[in-house]
């Protein structure tokens, strides 16, 4: 942690390519993932055509598709997100959704990762939660078999849908907890602040589940504060707005509470506009426990190793301030702490070799 470095030239090569063998040679996590977001527009035209459901996409072509990528704001993304998971039906469709998401993963070396799914996005169009956790658990198992991949699953709550669906589908994931490492809150968040699923989060922690809100991305970051005091969580999502708040940035620092930053999402969403470079520049120069994630990589451009790869080039982070952010991830996890430091030395020593 701490300023942010401007050698990233002279310590990684001038070059894009360069830069980018750097980062896949760099062992990673990834904490904040939508596995809804990783569908992209050639496997989600595949799938309609699989269940018959063209007519339920809201664009007819791969070209109109790519071009509607073109968000004013978190909601406008939100409709064609949610208009795209409707091709989502069977258990098949999330493994191989899963599964896509997984070989990418393993182009950029992260070896762990966190998935966020919404079963409210799919139950209330009918699909049964079980086929929703079975379809992303079969996935989970062979990457880990197959690609070395471990990873975990956050059940998260559509915010706009309110604290009584959310415990209601609480409640329908409890035969599943086996599955399920912990529960999140997304989708719109303005005019949702998180103290209103302040006693699902609760039964969340009784039956042993881990937390986490995403918070502070378009709302205030009074919405940062609530989701630490009233849902007890673990890791806060996004949490950008905390530069708005000096006693909020002191008392995350002294927590050690980490941050999933997502910085293609913040651009493509214009959190933030016209100054996100200076804001993330603000925000990695504090001592905050920053993790760098992609949030909806098929809907925002880039996956993790092009998260990094912006910030390098927008803010001119060198080699070790990377490392550093890569060992935050590693750290913030879920993992159990022998895992952890594993990773963290297995880290240690690819960058070593590296330079």
């Amino acid at each position: 942690m701490g300023s942010v470095h401007h050698t990233a030239a002279a310590k990684m090569g001038g070059d894009v390519q360069s830069v980018l063998r750097f980062l896949a040679s760099l062992p990673k996590a990834e904490l904040h993932l939508h596995i809804e977001g990783t569908l992209e527009p050639e496997l989600m035209f595949e799938l309609a055509q699989r269940n018959h459901a063209l007519d339920s996409l809201p664009c007819k072509t791969l070209q109109e598709m790519k071009a509607a990528y073109n968000f004013q704001d978190l909601q406008s993304f939100l409709n064609l997100y949610y208009a795209g998971c409707a091709v989502l039906r069977t258990d098949q469709d999330f493994y191989d959704l899963t599964m896509a998401y997984l070989r990418r993963a393993k182009a950029d070396n992260v070896v762990h990762t966190e998935i966020f799914f919404d079963p409210q996005t799919h139950t209330q169009r009918g699909v049964p939660l079980k086929c929703v956790i079975e379809g992303i658990h079969r996935a989970q198992e062979e990457g880990q078999r197959t690609l070395g991949i471990t990873s975990c699953l956050i059940l998260s709550f559509l915010r706009d849908l309110g604290p009584e669906a959310a415990m209601q589908t609480l409640n329908e994931a409890e035969p599943f907890l086996g599955h399920i490492t912990g529960v999140g809150l997304d989708s719109c968040e303005l005019g949702f602040p998180p103290g209103v699923f302040q006693e699902v989060f609760q039964k969340a922690k009784t039956l042993g589940l881990k937390r986490v809100a995403h918070a502070g991305e378009e709302g205030p970051a009074q919405y940062i504060w609530e989701a630490l005091q009233k849902l007890d969580v673990q890791r806060i999502d996004h949490g950008v707005k905390c530069l708005e708040d000096r006693k909020l940035i002191e008392s995350l620092e002294a927590s050690e509470m980490p941050l999933t930053v997502c910085p293609l999402s913040n651009l493509e969403l214009k959190v933030y506009s016209g100054e996100l470079e200076k804001r993330m520049s603000e925000l990695l120069s504090t001592d905050l426990c920053i993790t760098i994630n992609s949030d909806d990589p098929a809907y925002f451009g880039g996956y993790l190793n092009q998260n990094y790869l912006w910030l390098i080039q927008n803010l001119g982070l060198d080699s070790q301030r990377v490392v550093d952010l890569h060992a935050n991830s590693f750290r913030a996890s879920f993992l159990s702490q022998d895992a952890k430091t594993q990773h963290c030395e297995a880290l240690a020593a690819a960058y070593k070799q590296a330079a």
